[in-house]
């Protein structure tokens, strides 16, 4: 079991937008990975983009430039 650790964790509204930030990561090198949204948090789809708390800019702007809709960007224990 891994050690529960503040991270960042992005929402979405829809599957398809989370496939797509995994995908859009994966091929600009955005370390991070699809989690299932934790418990604490409530989203539309049911899975959430987890990364470092430092990769909060970069993950914006990359977003911003693929117009990836998010439903929120939030500070959690996972």
């Amino acid at each position: 079991m891994r050690k529960k650790e503040l991270k960042l964790v992005v929402t979405f509204h829809t599957t398809a937008d989370a496939m797509a930030m995994e995908s859009a990561c994966k091929g600009m090198k955005i370390p991070g990975r699809l989690i299932p949204v934790p418990r604490s948090l409530s989203a539309g789809c049911g899975l959430s983009w987890c990364a470092q708390l430092e990769d909060k800019s970069v993950l914006e702007e990359m977003m911003e430039a693929t117009a990836i809709e998010y439903e929120a960007i939030q500070e959690c224990m996972v």
